[in-house]
């Protein structure tokens, strides 16, 4: 069964896979560990997941016999990062908690759900309070004009509609395209012609490098180029915990790239 509510689950679940890397993350912190039967190849954190839990496949490719002899009674999938037909299959089998991430209030949120579910309110209300706390401190630059990469060969961005938006926001750059959805493809005569101040190359899902801001330098010389860490900007679980000395640090770094 397909599920979107907390009030719909009437139990404590005991055996929990988790389809989305920053979510297993979450379960742990909340001390779960030892209900986590499942997780994908891209739980990378915390380290030790991926030597204890037994690997169903990754968020696109999920191996559903594998899950399915694990005998989970609980299921958390992400509207975005997993397939849909996939999810469905397995709501067949097991309810399916599915998560639909675009802004930091839908995190919070997810986080107070998945507290109810597991019966972990006070842990989850702690990580809540603290990622409020370090949000509201930070104190965003004035609006810098900004694209963010996330992949190369096409290159791709992200539109208004994503969490790696709405954490842009939250650091005062101003996405040039936030008026697209999504992940549209980025042309590099349009970030010329917009006079794009400030281009980020994200860690992940590609792993841009120092070799890709010198080929994209030449093309844009009056553009400033930084590295960052992916993880930061679209990881929505209690990775943010993190986010607020991240981001402050990355505004320093702006505004010294940007002051020349």
């Amino acid at each position: 069964m397909l599920l979107y509510s907390p009030a719909q689950i009437t139990y404590q679940p005991k055996r929990i896979i988790s389809l989305v890397p920053s979510i297993t993350e979450l379960l742990y912190d909340l001390g779960l560990d030892m209900e986590v039967a499942g997780i994908t190849k891209f739980c990378v954190h915390p380290p030790e997941a991926k030597k204890e839990k037994a690997i169903i496949g990754g968020t696109k490719n999920i191996h559903l016999e594998k899950v399915k002899a694990l005998n989970p009674d609980f299921i958390i999938a992400n509207k975005e990062e997993n397939v849909k037909e996939q999810v469905e299959a397995l709501a067949g089998e097991c309810n399916v908690y599915v998560t639909d991430i675009n802004t930091l209030e839908d995190a919070v949120n997810m986080i107070n759900d998945i507290g109810m579910i597991t019966h972990t309110s006070i842990k989850a209300d702690h990580i809540i309070s603290k990622i409020k706390d370090g949000f509201s401190a930070i104190r965003p630059m004035n609006r810098i004009d900004t694209a963010y990469l996330i992949w190369r060969n096409p290159y791709m961005t992200i539109g208004g509609d994503t969490f790696i938006h709405d954490m842009l926001t939250k650091c005062g750059l101003q996405n040039i395209y936030s008026s697209k959805t999504r992940y549209p493809e980025v042309d590099i005569k349009y970030l010329k012609q917009q006079a794009c101040k400030l281009l980020l190359l994200s860690s992940e899902p590609y792993p841009f490098k120092q070799k890709h801001i010198d080929e994209l330098q030449q093309q844009l010389p009056g553009t400033k180029i930084l590295l960052v860490d992916g993880e930061m900007f679209s990881w929505y679980g209690s990775r943010l915990l993190y986010g607020p000395a991240y981001f402050t640090e990355l505004i320093q770094r702006v505004s010294q790239a940007c002051a020349y």
